[in-house]
């Protein structure tokens, strides 16, 4: 046998890494689908779906090979993930969702996905089947199907809508990022500006959701929605002659749209106001054709805090029987049996939202985290779990936490939202939240705060918390995270910012928001202007930001890559 010429260390320097992919996981799972092997297929598309969580294109695949295998519940969880956390305007998933209720025979349903398919693109790709297919579920629904709207909603009401998901969620940095752009673009759009004022109220910015409702008020002075929500902030800063005159003007009012009873009943309870909360109320119960579970939930809530039992346990019973997957007129029912053996000695007037109480949700948490749960106090057990679950939570259960320790007076919360404050992890949207109810409870200032990548001290209680411009942090963090590359890349980094920076106004650096996000794109752009490899999940990942926003904001960069060149840089074609 002929004796190899290399050395042992000539061979070890020809070792090429091999990574492995989402592409390479990909081109896995169409090979053993062409073949049928759909258990091999489906591990495959799972593992691209890890190393890329934010493309919606490996969920759309997955969710196409789980509809083959007659799996259509899980197909149609993870095409609504791609519609709500990911991308709204990908029109296809509702014909997905709309071909999975149809085999799971749940007819209305696959009704409702098709016309929002045809609505959103009357011309698309599936625009034939999906005629052909209401046309079907007419023979089965026995009735003619609903016609879809003539076109697609402009992209501005569809941001619109993303920013109302986005309050929903208590996403409120999120919210207002949108909103802002939308009230810039369409001024004249006011319930934009009705929202970002109620986004401002949510981040304790009381000045500011003043300022954009009395922008509402002063287009259009009879503005119900802003009238309704002037009554709030005035109520809540403290202004009561304000806040009477403005209820004696809206209990006048006769709203005749059912949105805008909606508006009213709700803002009636919030200010107290049960009795008129409950006319509104049950006024649209009888002009609604078919009630939704909510409506009900809104006419037993006005009921029971006015002492109307066993009409607030009718209208339960009837959301229960519209909804009866839902916890919440279940919840209800019990507890109206716990409030009665109590002789309602123990009430508390019911918060208008459909949601169960705050409280039970965090309780409902860590139930299964806790031995002896039965056993303990109700409020000590209602303080640990507000406690584990600002530890252990994610987003939406701290903003549940946080509003619990702001409104229920029997938790020793001051302390905890002191915590919470200077916990480095945490995010600044909350951090905001929990500083608004310190100053809400009338706590002692100074408040010691970790925010914005630093420590900050605020000895004034109505002063809000300023720190480095965020377009400075961004050429920061970029520097940081890419400590490992020569001085040179590094360089080309602050030059390509720097010069970006020069070309934009004042208005573009107040909208940046997400420091991570231009930070990766930033470190992106560069990195591959140098002929280096990095793929944008990679980046992503590293900054925990999507990749699709790394693109985004990429795209926005590469013009200015010329700079790197006339600077002295080392930009290779």
């Amino acid at each position: 046998m002929k004796k190899s010429t290399y050395s042992q260390s000539d061979q070890k320097e020809k070792v090429i890494a091999f990574t492995l992919d989402a592409g390479f996981y990909y081109d896995r799972a169409v090979k053993y689908l062409n073949r049928r092997d759909y258990t091999k297929a489906q591990k495959y598309f799972r593992l691209a779906l890890e190393k890329e969580p934010d493309n919606p294109v490996h969920y759309i695949n997955l969710a196409g090979l789980l509809a083959e295998l007659s799996q259509f519940e899980e197909s149609s969880q993870l095409l609504l993930h791609v519609l709500t956390e990911i991308d709204a305007n990908l029109g296809e998933c509702w014909f997905y969702l709309a071909n999975n209720a149809t085999h799971l025979e749940e007819y209305e349903q696959s009704e409702e996905y098709l016309v929002e398919y045809l609505s959103r693109e009357p011309d698309g790709e599936f625009a034939e089947e999906a005629e052909e297919l209401l046309y079907m579920l007419s023979f089965e629904l026995g009735r003619p199907t609903k016609e879809p709207v003539s076109h697609a909603l402009p992209d501005f009401l569809q941001k619109h809508d993303e920013a109302r998901w986005h309050l929903g969620e208590g996403r409120f940095l999120q919210a207002t990022e949108i909103l802002e752009k939308l009230t810039q673009e369409h001024p004249e759009f006011l319930p934009a500006r009705n929202n970002l004022a109620l986004s401002y109220y949510y981040l304790g910015k009381l000045e500011l959701a003043m300022a954009k409702v009395n922008e509402v008020l002063e287009a259009d002075p009879s503005n119900l929605h802003g009238l309704c929500n002037l009554a709030i902030l005035t109520q809540e800063i403290g202004k009561p002659e304000q806040r009477n005159q403005i209820l004696d003007m809206l209990k006048k009012l006769v709203p005749f749209q059912v949105e805008h009873a909606y508006k009213l009943g709700i803002t009636m309870g919030i200010l107290g106001q049960h009795y008129m909360a409950y006319e509104l109320f049950t006024r649209i119960l009888k002009v609604e054709e078919h009630p939704e579970a909510t409506l009900y939930h809104y006419a037993a809530t006005a009921s029971v805090n006015i002492g109307r039992i066993e009409l607030a346990q009718r209208f339960w019973k009837q959301a229960q029987a519209i909804d009866p997957e839902s916890d919440i007129p279940r919840f209800y029912l019990d507890q109206l049996k716990v409030w009665k053996r109590e002789d309602f000695q123990n009430f508390q007037p019911i918060r208008y939202r459909f949601h169960l109480p705050y409280e039970e949700e965090i309780l409902r948490m860590n139930r299964e985290e806790e031995e002896g749960f039965e056993e303990m106090d109700p409020t000590a057990l209602l303080q640990e779990s507000c406690e584990w679950a600002l530890q252990h939570g994610n987003h939406q259960a701290k903003v549940q936490v946080l509003n619990v320790l702001g409104w229920n007076p029997s938790l020793d919360s001051e302390p905890m939202l002191r915590s919470f404050l200077q916990k480095r992890e945490e995010e600044d949207e909350l951090k905001q939240i929990a500083l608004f109810l310190l100053r809400r409870k009338n706590a002692e200032p100074p408040y010691m705060l970790w925010y914005e990548d630093q420590w900050i001290r605020l000895d004034q209680p109505d002063k809000q918390p300023e720190g480095i411009p965020k377009w400075k942090q961004v050429l920061r963090l970029c520097q940081e995270q890419m400590e490992e590359y020569e001085e040179e890349v590094r360089r080309d980094a602050k030059i390509l910012w720097e010069v970006w920076l020069k070309e934009q106004s004042t208005t573009n650096l107040d909208t940046i928001r997400k420091v991570e996000a231009w930070a990766a794109a930033l470190e992106y752009v560069v990195i591959k202007s140098h002929g280096l490899a990095l793929s944008q999940s990679k980046v992503a990942e590293k900054y925990k930001v999507a990749s699709s926003t790394v693109a985004r904001k990429a795209k926005l960069l590469q013009p200015y890559l010329t700079c790197l060149t006339i600077q002295g840089g080392t930009l290779d074609e």
